[in-house]
């Protein structure tokens, strides 16, 4: 897989999945824009530049129409175009429905799905202005594609991921834009952190694989689908779950 000559936008870039995915992405010759709510980034960007990558830290709240506008002109201004996107901020929860506040089934709403739609749309808008095409890839999961239990909002919002990615991926294929999902299982990031033994060895024993993902693994599936080796692939939602959904 070759990224030679693209600018990449990954937005929740600076750690877990994001950060995995910033990494192989300069590794494989992107030019990379690590968009996040969190200053972290900033370090990050600073790490990869002192190894000879090109990137940039944009602080950014996915669910600002502002702040995303700015993401996509970081892109620009600093590197010329914007070829990819990887739509991959997010936040977690598990709340049951009727312990669940609705300010914070808003929030996550606000965060998991409103954030992808509007990275989503400028992504797009830059990608239609510059009639060059380009690659989007949503962060889904295998929650949307199946049910669990207590995971409300989540399992919602991610669902909704998938299916706005088929029909971005249906609307925009014409126009040489492709939108796909990675569906990881359950990784190793920082929203197992809280989990505790008992609930973590019962999600490693939900995989045929025995193990939970890691988030290189994630990102180089990422990888696949924002290059030229996926030029086939539009609307998919590509499982990478060590076997969780094939049981």
């Amino acid at each position: 897989m070759n990224l030679a000559g693209k600018v990449a936008v990954v937005t929740g870039g600076s750690s877990g999945i994001g950060e995995a995915t910033v990494k192989d992405f300069c590794e494989k010759g992107a030019k990379v824009v690590i968009a996040d709510v969190n200053e972290q980034g900033s370090e990050l960007s600073s790490q990869l530049n002192g190894q000879g990558f090109e990137t940039v830290f944009t602080k950014t709240d996915v669910t600002s129409e502002e702040d995303v506008k700015n993401m996509v002109k970081a892109a620009v201004d600093s590197f010329g175009s914007l070829d990819i996107l990887f739509a991959n901020a997010g936040i977690g929860d598990a709340t049951p429905a009727h312990e669940l506040s609705y300010e914070d089934w808003k929030k996550l709403m606000d965060v998991n799905i409103n954030g992808v739609f509007l990275t989503n749309k400028y992504a797009i808008s830059q990608m239609l202005e510059q009639e060059t095409g380009g690659a989007i890839v949503n962060n889904a999961s295998i929650l949307g594609h199946v049910g669990q239990n207590s995971v409300t909002s989540y399992a919602a919002a991610k669902g909704g991921v998938v299916n706005l990615t088929r029909t971005l991926g249906v609307t925009y294929a014409k126009n040489n834009i492709r939108v796909n999902a990675v569906c990881p299982g359950y990784v190793e990031t920082a929203i197992l952190e809280n989990a505790d033994e008992e609930m973590r060895q019962g999600l490693v024993g939900a995989h045929p694989i025995g193990r939970l993902g890691q988030p290189e693994e994630i990102a180089k599936a990422v990888s696949f689908l924002a290059s030229d080796d996926a030029s086939f692939m539009i609307g998919a939602n590509m499982l990478v779950d060590g076997g969780y959904t094939a049981q």
